[in-house]
């Protein structure tokens, strides 16, 4: 088992990449509906005011730290976090060993036509890969049971799932025994990256902690949300006194 961190409230497993990616490994080889999220300083924020969103958290088979902020929260409570694992990279290195693994893989979420880029693009990337079905993220309650239906039958061992926080991860705690799919991981704009619609920040700002100044540049409806950044940070520091 991993080491665990609380922050805020949620669990986050203490790993590096590599072990996030055997984790994952082991998941799909017990075959038992799993949950896998990515849990950066605006999710965990948004747990601390959702109680269905927490529980939803600390019931996952893994909780990544997916954003500079929640490994700085990490080291600013005293606990190890060697690294950040990114859900946009976890899916990556996930789709890059699938081919050898003979992983089926399920792309769900986005606009209409994202799903089917991000699906043309990681075949290019990944030859081999095998992604058995793709739906969009426009729909509505009535068309959950078609949509169901529609992963089910796909048999994947991965499903992605682009609906946004805290959507995405709610949409799956939901249907996740139904679906039956062993690993069931929330990744936000990973398929608009994938499809090009969205830019990634470079390198540089990544290196330097700066992703969410970029996305905040390139959606300025993001503005708002940028505040919970700051509020995380006292937050975090609060809890420490508190301790």
């Amino acid at each position: 088992m991993n080491d665990k961190v609380e922050i805020l409230g949620v669990k986050v497993d203490s790993l590096t990449m590599k072990e996030a990616v055997q984790f994952t490994d082991d998941l799909i080889a017990a075959k038992k509906p799993s949950l896998v999220a990515t849990a950066n300083a605006e999710m965990l924020m948004r747990a601390t005011h959702d109680e269905e969103l927490k529980d939803i958290l600390n019931s996952a088979a893994l909780v990544v730290p997916d954003g500079a902020g929640t490994v700085w929260a990490a080291r600013h409570l005293g606990h190890e976090m060697p690294e950040r694992v990114a859900g946009y990279d976890l899916a990556q290195e996930l789709m890059k060993l699938a081919p050898q693994k003979s992983w089926r893989i399920f792309m769900f979420g986005s606009a209409p036509g994202v799903a089917e880029k991000a699906k043309a693009k990681a075949e290019e990337l990944y030859p081999g890969i095998e992604i058995v079905g793709t739906r969009d993220g426009f729909f509505s309650p009535e068309d959950e049971p078609e949509i169901v239906e529609k992963i089910k039958t796909a048999k994947p061992d991965i499903l992605f799932a682009a609906l946004g926080v805290p959507k995405q991860e709610k949409w799956l705690a939901k249907y996740m025994d139904e679906l039956n799919v062993p690993v069931n991981i929330g990744v936000g704009g990973t398929l608009d990256v994938m499809a090009g619609v969205m830019k990634r920040a470079p390198r540089w700002m990544q290196r330097a902690k700066l992703e969410w100044l970029f996305r905040a540049m390139l959606q300025p409806k993001r503005a708002g949300r940028l505040v919970a950044l700051p509020k995380f940070v006292i937050k975090v520091h609060k809890s420490k006194k508190k301790d």
